[in-house]
C-alpha cells in the first residue's frame, strides 16, 4: 500500500483533473456537451484507432486471447447483473438497467488515458485492441437490453458495426499488416487529431457529469454500480491466467475491465427511454467512486 499515494498523483490524480476542469468550465463557458462528444465519437476517436493500430505489432493469437479475455469478463459481470437483479425481484426495465451499467465499461474516456499514465504509451494499442472489444459488445448488449421490452431487430446489431471506431479498424489493420508507410501528409493530420483524442474526452466527461447534477442515491443505484467497479476487477484478476497473457497486456486488460460505467450508457438509456434518470445518476456515481476502486486496482496490478 505505500505505492497508493503515487499511484493516486501520478495516475489518477492527472486524469481527474482534467474531468474536474471540465466539470467546472462547462456550464460557466456554455460548452455544448453533445457537439464537444460528437467530434470525439466522429472524428477523433477513428483517426485515434486507425493511428494506434496502424502502428501496433501484436500477434493475431495474442490478439484473440485478448479478445477473448476481455469479452469473458465483461459477460461475467453481464451475468451477475441479470441474477442480481431477478434475485431482487426488479421490473423489466431496472434488470435491463442493471445489466447496461455492468456491460459498458468507460475504456475510453478513462481506461486510455489511464493506461497511458500506468504503463507508459506504448501499452496504448494493447488498450485499443480492448477498448474496441467491449465497444461491439458492449453496443449489442446494452441496445439488446433497452430494446428488450419493445422488440428487437437486426438493425440495431448492423447499426454497433457501422460506428466510426469500427469503420477504421479495416483500414488500419490493412495499413498495419501491409506494412505501408503512410505519407507525412496524410500521418500528421492523423496524429494530430489522435493526440487530441483523450484531453478532448476528459473534458467533455466532466461536462456530462456537470450537466447531470447530482445523483440521487439509492439501493439500485449502489447496489448496480458496485457491481461494475467490484465484478470486473474480481472476475479479471481470478480468469486472466487461462490466457497466459504477457505481463503488459494482462495489466492493461485486467485495468480496462475495472473501468466505471461509461456515459454512452446514458446516452443508450435516454435513447430508448429506459429510466435516464436512474442510469445517468449511477454513471456519475461509478466513475466518481472510481477513484477509490482504480487505485486500488493499480496497487495490486
Amino acid at each position: 500500500m505505500t505505492q497508493l499515494p503515487g499511484i493516486f498523483l501520478n495516475v489518477l490524480v492527472p486524469v481527474f483533473a482534467l474531468v474536474l476542469l471540465g466539470y467546472i468550465t462547462g456550464p460557466r463557458l456554455q460548452f455544448e456537451a453533445r457537439t464537444l462528444s460528437r467530434l470525439a465519437y466522429f472524428i477523433l476517436t477513428p483517426a485515434f484507432v486507425f493511428n494506434v493500430l496502424s502502428q501496433t505489432r501484436i500477434e493475431a493469437a495474442l490478439a484473440g486471447r485478448m479478445i477473448g479475455f476481455i469479452t469473458l469478463v465483461y459477460l461475467g459481470s453481464i451475468v451477475i447483473a441479470f441474477v442480481t437483479a431477478r434475485l431482487l425481484r426488479r421490473s423489466a426495465a431496472m434488470t435491463a438497467a442493471y445489466v447496461m451499467i455492468a456491460a459498458f465499461g468507460n475504456v475510453g474516456n478513462f481506461g486510455l488515458p489511464i493506461i497511458q499514465f500506468a504503463e507508459g504509451p506504448e501499452a496504448l494499442g494493447i488498450a485499443t485492441i480492448y477498448f474496441l472489444a467491449n465497444l461491439v459488445l458492449a453496443f449489442i448488449v446494452c441496445v439488446s437490453a433497452a430494446n428488450f421490452s419493445h422488440g428487437f431487430s437486426m438493425r440495431i446489431v448492423i447499426q454497433v458495426f457501422k460506428t466510426p471506431a469500427l469503420l477504421a479498424l479495416l483500414p488500419a489493420l490493412l495499413v498495419n499488416w501491409s506494412g505501408l508507410a503512410l505519407p507525412t501528409v496524410v500521418s500528421r493530420p492523423l496524429d494530430l487529431l489522435s493526440g487530441a483524442l483523450i484531453p478532448t474526452m476528459l473534458l467533455v466527461l466532466g461536462v456530462q457529469l456537470a450537466n447531470a447534477g447530482v445523483p440521487k442515491l439509492s439501493a439500485d443505484l449502489l447496489i448496480s454500480s458496485s457491481i461494475r467497479l467490484i465484478s470486473g476487477p474480481v472476475l479479471a484478476f481470478a480468469t486472466v491466467g487461462w490466457f497466459m497473457l504477457p505481463a503488459l497486456e494482462r495489466n492493461v486488460g485486467i485495468l480496462q475491465a475495472s473501468m466505471p460505467t461509461a456515459v454512452l450508457v446514458s446516452i443508450i438509456a435516454m435513447e430508448n427511454k429506459l429510466l435516464p434518470e436512474f442510469v445517468t445518476a449511477t454513471v456519475l456515481f461509478s466513475n466518481v467512486v472510481s477513484i477509490v476502486t482504480l487505485a486500488i486496482v493499480l496497487v495490486l496490478l
